[in-house]
């Protein structure tokens, strides 16, 4: 599809210059018979160029496109309002154009999610930090199947995570019997003060979604958008504060391991493969159990503290778990690259997500 409106951008900004050839004499256009002045010649070669422009801002700057091709479409209907005999069918192109633009605009524009999410996370990251190193010393008090998982991840030895930036692929739904939707996300944990922002885009039935998690001040909210237009999702208050709760505890234990060592985390042994850890943000307390493998790697994270209206109805705690499928080495440190999200309720248990990590950055611009 985005393919096909670059050609689109492409072929009607090229056409726009024949206009413009015909004002000025350089060339016979039989398929325009109207005459064309110098001024309209000029209105129509600036039309072609700012539809080339939106095609380069779609592919080089998508921050820009949507607003350039709003202009482009107001330039390209004025030329063919001057010209109407011959160039009315250009507005159909036009339409096209201008419904792409304004999505366009509303996913990338300055009240998109995609801008709110730029301007939390420059705001949480505004002040540099300086995590000191993880030692052998801030373990101890661990569980030892949780030390040697801090050492299995390369944790130990290396500056403590401050902050975390991840980019995932994958696909999600909502319910056991619901279609699959593809996405792509990219997300910033923040470990003191904890904040979590997750900016997801999917495509469900060829239209996009845009979801938007943030945690931020002890609070969660939830806002999910189709075609970046149109509200579908705007969730907030305790129940989900709670839900996400348990969701930036997971986080700490998936990409921000050497956080685990925190004092204010209490622990459980259970047995060599396996603790419980209890994890307090502002009025939540949640817990999960944590289960390795031979090689110390986190391989499952369970709780029973996530809510979720598996039936549309009101939110209900049910068990939920995080098994992870791979890791992956980026320098000295390791972390998981492949899971998925399983919720279990009586009925029987369903990954409603499955995702793969792109990029994992600890500490960047610090």
């Amino acid at each position: 599809m985005r393919t096909g409106f670059l050609l689109l951008l492409v072929l009607h900004g090229l056409i726009h210059f024949m206009g413009f050839a015909k004002a000025f004499g350089y060339a016979e256009i039989p398929a325009l018979t109207l005459p064309i002045s110098r001024g309209q010649g000029w209105l129509w070669l600036v039309a072609g160029l700012a539809m080339l422009l939106t095609a380069g801002c779609l592919v080089f700057a998508p921050r820009l496109w949507g607003a350039v091709g709003l202009l482009a479409v107001v330039l390209s209907q004025l030329a063919i309002v001057s010209s109407w005999g011959d160039a009315k069918f250009g507005t159909i192109a036009n339409i096209l154009i201008l419904a792409g633009s304004v999505i366009g605009f509303a996913a990338q524009g300055p009240f998109s999610f995609q801008a709110e999410y730029e301007r939390a996370v420059h705001e949480r990251l505004a002040r540099p930090a300086q995590p000191a190193v993880l030692t052998e010393a801030d373990i101890q008090a661990l569980p030892e199947p949780v030390r040697r998982y801090l050492r299995a991840v390369g944790a130990v030895g290396q500056s403590a995570v401050h902050h975390v930036r991840t980019v995932w692929k994958g696909r999600i739904r909502e319910k056991a019997d619901d279609p699959w939707m593809n996405f792509t996300a990219e997300q910033v944990n923040v470990i003191d003060p904890p904040a979590r922002l997750f900016l997801l885009k999917a495509t469900r039935s060829g239209l996009p979604v845009d979801v938007y998690h943030a945690f931020e001040d002890g609070a969660a909210t939830m806002r999910v958008r189709l075609l970046s237009l149109f509200p579908m999702v705007d969730a907030r208050g305790p129940a989900l504060t709670r839900t996400e709760t348990v969701t930036v505890f997971n986080d700490i234990a998936l990409l921000a391991p050497s956080a685990l060592a925190d004092p204010g985390i209490q622990w459980e042994s259970i047995d060599e493969r396996s603790a419980r850890g209890v994890y307090r943000l502002g009025e939540n307390t949640v817990s999960a159990v944590f289960t390795f493998n031979e090689a110390g790697e986190l391989m499952d994270f369970i709780s029973e503290d996530r809510q979720a209206s598996l039936d549309g109805g009101v939110l209900t705690s049910i068990p939920w778990s995080t098994p992870i499928a791979g890791y992956q080495s980026f320098g000295p440190r390791r972390v998981m690259t492949r899971g998925e999200g399983k919720w279990h309720p009586a009925a029987g248990a369903y990954t409603y997500i499955d995702l793969e990590l792109v990029d994992w950055q600890v500490n960047p611009n610090q």
